[in-house]
């Protein structure tokens, strides 16, 4: 008889590089090439592509509505389905950061420095010229903060909902590449490794880094307005120059200690300051009237969604939606595959539902509510205080509009220097989570690469932002990125289905795998009941729970190996000193796996159990021999059963399995 395939690693594949060479030069020199153009013709780069923008907004407007209204709806589905309890990870998976850290880092990488520069121009600006009401009007109001909640609530947060959830699904359910090339896997299989694949990651790449670039940019012009709003600084390139490098400077650091420590200390600290700065203004301003503001705007932002989401102005020809709305939307999707990728990479462990509420819900509230106190408290010192200077003002800069704002409230110069600092630290989050992101981009969707590649990219986004700022073409590149959002859009489409196929497969699975660890271990009954209860009642240390798996659960394991192997099923056993895994090759996609985990577990509080055994180096903790399919823990233990129980229960497990492959038919 031929003896079964043995191994002491789990996969029999070398891990691969950390650089992925054809990726990382392919985009270096894409972004060289791109960035020579932008610089050396500024005003051709415009010309060209605000042609292209013209040409999408007149003649794609309705895609960019439809694609986004779809990715709403699905998001939403996803939720709340009977998929919403299937995990980013395996099933035993638990989440890597906490509520508070994981929302603040999303929330810092999403759009944090957005709301710091629109929540109070944008209002403004939709109440002097709003799109269908009489301007510097009560209706102007309403109108305002409607189209103002529409264009930074949940459609912007499904969009990067969208990109999350496929990335990390495939990445953490299905071990593929936390990068852009897994969104084609539904559609091209393993072709994602090959050329198909590095195109994906090379134009995700370029994207991102001309992005963040001219967010940096535009930015940096904020907080020089801010410095010469309140200190008098100079506003000019050179001092704009010198505060991009200073943020570049601020993201190194912060991409040096990792995330754990640089962008997550970061957005804690920033999502501290937003709420002192959102309680400080909404306490000192009128605070009656911003908590009213807010129930009423929330209700018309609800009540008017479906008509809001599929409005094209068809029948009133204006150019508005294409200033607005579409700009809006092409420009959520151009940062999608950055930002997805990214809340992507925090959210491991978190099941579908957890996320959707964690990233659609949560985050849209806050900024709905940022954007009612700052954007209705700056209406109302122009329409009932009489403050029109604030009105010109954002007219004339937007950059400004924030500190102008700021002068009307008391102990200004101290919020001021708040405000400028959350808009600094703001940055660098988006700067050094940028440069993670498109270093796990050119490393396999790796983020364990060596510190020069982070460093590398922090440095080249400080680079192309400055280039950018001193030879002109910001505006040229930022509306090259919309543009871009076009093809993106249908790559999206096609993954949202393909990630629905997946999650059926799923389903399947786990209605095949319905079993408790009550069920599966009646196989051990015939034992006698003292027996039966002093197993229960023991905790056994690692050296105990080894040497079962060694005695018991690999000869079992092996046996059952040896007869598929038998009857010509490509079989292998694979251990190491704390596993035992059966693999059992089916139809090439779905194939089976039983695997024995030796894992660590707190013993749990009860005072007539044995604690003897229980290592003396960690107190409280026991081991289990927990039993591990494809989709993870199953959170049962097989210490002390019987080596027939062992071979029943993966017979009875392969049965499903096989049952499960019957529902795919």
């Amino acid at each position: 008889m031929t003896g079964c395939n043995l191994s002491q690693t789990t996969t029999n594949n070398p891990a691969p590089a950390k650089l992925n060479t054809p990726v990382f030069y392919s985009a270096s020199g894409a972004i060289l090439l791109l960035l020579l153009f932008a610089v050396i013709a500024p005003e051709t780069a415009e010309s060209l592509f605000s042609t292209m923008q013209s040409y999408v907004v007149d003649n794609g407007s309705w895609f960019y509505v439809f694609t986004v209204a779809t990715i709403l709806i699905f998001v939403v589905y996803i939720g709340f389905s009977e998929y919403g309890d299937i995990r980013l990870g395996p099933d035993h998976a638990k989440p890597e950061f906490t509520v508070l850290t994981w929302l603040s880092m999303l929330f810092a990488a999403g759009m944090g420095i957005g709301l710091m520069f629109f929540g109070v121009a944008e209002p403004l600006m939709h109440f002097m010229a709003p799109p269908t009401a009489e301007p510097n009007t009560i209706d102007a109001v309403r109108e305002a903060m409607k189209m103002t909640f529409f264009h930074w609530g949940l459609h912007a947060w499904a969009i990067y909902a969208v990109v999350a959830l496929v990335l990390g699904y495939y990445a953490f359910r299905h071990q593929l590449p936390l990068t852009l090339r897994s969104t084609l896997y539904p559609l091209i299989g393993d072709k994602i490794y090959g050329w198909q694949g590095h195109v994906v990651d090379i134009l995700a790449v370029t994207a991102t880094i001309f992005g963040i670039s001219t967010s940096l940019g535009f930015g940096a012009s904020q907080i020089n307005a801010g410095l010469s709003y309140v200190f008098g600084w100079p506003n000019t390139t050179f001092t704009q120059m010198a505060l991009m490098m200073f943020v570049v400077a601020l993201a190194i650091i912060s991409v040096m200690t990792g995330l754990d420590k640089g962008i997550r200390r970061l957005s804690e600290t920033n999502m501290i300051l937003a709420v002192v700065l959102l309680v400080f203004i909404l306490v000192l301003g009128p605070t009656v009237f911003l908590l009213q503001a807010y129930l009423q705007n929330t209700g018309a932002y609800l009540s008017d969604m479906v008509r809001n989401t599929f409005n094209l102005f068809a029948y009133e020809k204006t150019d508005w939606i294409g200033g607005w709305t579409i700009f809006y939307w092409g420009w959520w999707l151009a940062w999608a595959p950055f930002v997805g990728l990214f809340i992507a990479r925090i959210s491991f462990g978190r099941t579908l539902r957890e996320f959707v509420l964690g990233v659609l819900l949560i985050p849209t509230a806050f900024t709905l509510l940022w954007m009612t106190i700052f954007g209705n408290a700056a209406i109302d010192l122009v329409l009932n205080d009489g403050f029109q200077s604030l009105a010109d003002m954002v007219r004339d800069d937007t950059s400004v509009a924030l500190f102008v704002f700021l002068d009307h409230f008391p102990f200004h110069s101290f919020i001021s220097i708040i405000a400028l600092l959350m808009v600094m630290v703001f940055f660098v989050t988006s700067c050094d989570s940028g440069a993670m992101v498109v270093d796990m981009l050119c490393s396999h969707g790796r983020n364990d690469t060596p510190l020069w590649q982070r460093v590398y990219w922090a440095v080249g986004v400080g680079l192309v932002a400055a280039i950018l700022l001193y030879a002109g073409g910001l505006n040229a590149l930022q509306t090259m990125t919309i543009v871009a959002a076009l093809p993106f859009s249908i790559i999206l489409l096609i993954a949202m289905f393909g990630l629905l196929k997946s999650l059926r497969v799923e389903k399947h699975k786990r209605d095949s795998l319905m079993v408790t660890a009550t069920q599966t271990a009646v196989v051990d009954h015939d034992k006698p009941w003292k027996e039966r209860l002093n197993e229960i009642l023991t905790f056994p240390n690692e050296k105990k729970v080894s040497g079962f798996m060694l005695r018991v659960v690999y000869p079992a394991i092996h046996e059952v190996c040896e007869e598929f192997k038998h009857r010509q099923y490509d079989a292998s056993l694979t251990s190491s000193e704390n596993h035992v895994e059966l693999s059992v090759v089916v139809n090439g996609t779905n194939d089976f796996i039983y695997a024995v985990y030796l894992t660590p577990t707190q013993q749990p509080d009860s005072p007539q159990s044995h604690d003897e055994g229980l290592d003396s180096d960690t107190e409280q903790t026991y081991y289990r021999a927990e039993v591990h399919l494809a989709e993870g823990g199953q959170d049962y233990d097989l210490m002390g059963w019987s080596k027939d129980g062992v071979i029943n229960d993966v017979l009875d497990q392969f049965q499903k399995h096989q049952h499960f492959l019957h529902l795919l038919n």
